[in-house]
């Protein structure tokens, strides 16, 4: 979870546009990032794929005020309102964007290829048509804060007494990195979100750290079945709390109307 998820960017930086506070060679560089190159297939009027230049300003044209993220996994469709096919390729991709204002959604199809260090990747966002209801398992702002208090307590204290609580190379690595990129100015979110929405994502960010360092550092003193249980037990409702708050994040927008131009 230290790395933005897709999805995110395209929405954080799709509203941005729609806000007037981008304009749509900004928006698309931002989403692209560190990618070679995003198209979007599927788009209504289009035979083929398109940039994400074009992508967005006919989104826009159609009719989109808005776009929302969705962080699916088996079991948890959060950000999910269907259909069927939709909610199949999104929970595939664990991740998707959906457009507020038109029926239509965006699932991400990553291609990758040379060696580690020297990826080339491409993304291709399909188009497909959604349902117009309430997402699941949303909360709001306050609520996705106050989840992250309460589960980042809850965690640090089960994961330290069983000492895998982020020690270690690979946890002092993990948290330099996390360091370098805070010091870099790494935008967060996009131009216009509230502060509070950028707190939560920052927050949800650091908790994906602690749980991501927590899997990787080994069972740590973790020596027993009982004890190695007892650490996933206490990571599963963490992760999906820091889902939750990255997906409140990411919605503000759309769900709070909370971006101003």
């Amino acid at each position: 979870m230290l790395v933005e998820p897709r999805s995110g960017l395209l929405a954080a930086w799709g509203n941005a546009l729609l806000a007037g506070l981008v304009s749509p060679d900004e928006a698309a560089l931002a989403i692209v990032g560190e990618d070679a190159v995003h198209r979007v297939d599927g788009l209504p009027g289009e035979a083929g794929p398109v940039g994400l230049t074009l992508a967005l300003g006919r989104l826009r044209g159609l009719g989109a005020t808005g776009f929302r993220v969705a962080l699916p996994v088996p079991g948890h469709p959060l950000g999910l309102s269907g259909p069927p096919d939709f909610n199949a390729r999104a929970l595939e991709a664990e991740e998707a964007v959906v457009a507020y204002g038109v029926p239509y959604g965006l699932v991400p199809e990553v291609n990758e290829a040379g060696p580690a260090g020297d990826l080339h990747v491409e993304v291709v966002w399909r188009v497909l048509p959604v349902r117009e209801a309430p997402p699941a398992d949303v909360p709001s702002l306050g609520e996705a804060e106050r989840e992250l208090v309460e589960a980042l307590r809850d965690a640090t204290a089960v994961l330290s007494r069983l000492d895998v609580a982020g020690s270690g190379p690979v946890a002092e690595a993990a948290m330099d990195a996390y360091r370098a990129r805070a010091e870099r100015g790494r935008d967060v979110l996009a131009p216009g979100y509230p502060p509070r929405a950028v707190r939560v994502l920052e927050m949800a960010q650091r908790v994906g750290l602690l749980v991501s360092v927590a899997y990787e550092n080994g069972h740590g003193g973790a020596v027993s079945a009982s004890e190695i249980a007892a650490r996933g037990e206490a990571l599963r409702p963490v992760e999906r709390v820091a889902r939750r708050a990255q997906v409140a994040a990411y919605n503000a927008y759309v769900e709070g109307g909370e971006v101003r131009r």
